[in-house]
């Protein structure tokens, strides 16, 4: 068994080798012969349901993957696969029976709702923001629905929601270029909120939304003078000084405590600066960075030296 396992590991990584270098052909021929030395070797189909996507050969992917998700041993990777070679082959009914499929197999899988919620938007489907929530309340920690959530606000002009999946996805894809994306988006929000005078509506299930709108609205005095860097960080200063003192045992938020304990390290000043300059002018940020070279790599420690989750019971969008 042991033996069989390396050999098994040995193969997959001979074949990850040749993808790595763009010589598909050479990984699916590897994965080929080693299929015949161990049958139906779960971890080298998937590899070889890869490779061959990798190829654009989505029509063999697609025997190969289709088979995989009917397994008693298929994992959230075999309908991930599938889903992947059903969009490349633009077969949406399929695809998303798939998804339907692998949720009621995995309910708590996050990468699932994930990629079922972005098939459902490139369809112009609106029940995406569904699969998306879902994916952010039953499994909090994995940050695709967080990204995919706030992109979608902030298409919509809910800032409130775009702001706080947005800041989230960036402390847990920190070094991701999506998050640097992410960070352009989160000031552009703060603009829109604080800026444009439009008071946001919620519904009689959306108390905590109406809260942080509420206590940001309250704090926002610094914002008549302008929107900056400065006066932003004042302003979610003020914020989460309110907070704390009002809301914090009602409506326990992971984002919220994160940012206090930043103040308390006396990092919050210097978390902003990577949280809005980095998005909005590199160059000024790195500026800033060599003029702080100390206080950012204190930041750099507190950030990255750690894995930023969620926790259940954290999940406040609808009441």
């Amino acid at each position: 068994m042991i033996q069989a396992q390396s050999g098994i590991a040995q193969i997959k990584q001979n074949a990850r080798n040749y993808n790595n270098r763009g010589d598909h052909a050479n990984a699916v021929i590897v994965l080929r012969q080693g299929l015949r030395e161990f049958p139906k070797a779960l971890e080298l189909e998937k590899e070889l349901v890869l490779s061959l996507t990798l190829q654009r050969d989505f029509a063999a992917a697609k025997e190969i993957a289709v088979p995989l998700t009917e397994r008693t041993d298929a994992d959230i990777i075999c309908f991930q696969l599938a889903g992947n070679v059903y969009k490349a082959l633009e077969e949406v009914k399929e695809c998303d029976q798939l998804y339907r499929k692998g949720i009621k197999k995995f309910p708590n899988s996050g990468p699932l709702y994930s990629e079922w919620g972005e098939l459902l938007w490139s369809n112009k489907d609106g029940r995406a923001i569904v699969c998306w929530e879902d994916g952010i309340r039953l499994d909090p920690s994995y940050a695709g629905n967080y990204y995919n959530a706030a992109l979608y606000y902030s298409t919509i002009n809910e800032s409130i929601w775009a702001l706080l999946y947005a800041e989230i996805y960036i402390n847990m894809e920190s070094r991701s270029e999506r998050a640097r994306n992410m960070k352009k988006i989160l000031f552009e929000q703060y603009q829109n909120l604080l800026t444009k005078n439009k008071i946001p509506s919620f519904k009689k299930n959306e108390e905590f939304g109406k809260l942080v709108y509420q206590v940001l609205d309250s704090a926002s005095g610094p914002a008549l003078r302008g929107l900056s860097n400065e006066s932003l960080t004042m302003i979610r200063t003020r914020f989460i000084l309110d907070w704390f003192s009002k809301y914090e045992s009602k409506y326990p938020f992971k984002l919220f405590e994160h940012q206090r304990q930043l103040l308390q390290n006396g990092l919050f000043e210097a978390y902003d600066q990577w949280l809005f300059l980095d998005g909005i002018n590199q160059e000024a940020f790195s500026n800033w960075t060599q003029q702080h070279a100390d206080e950012y790599a204190r930041l750099r420690e507190f950030l990255f030296n750690r894995i930023f989750k969620i926790p259940t019971g954290h999940y406040h969008r609808y009441h």
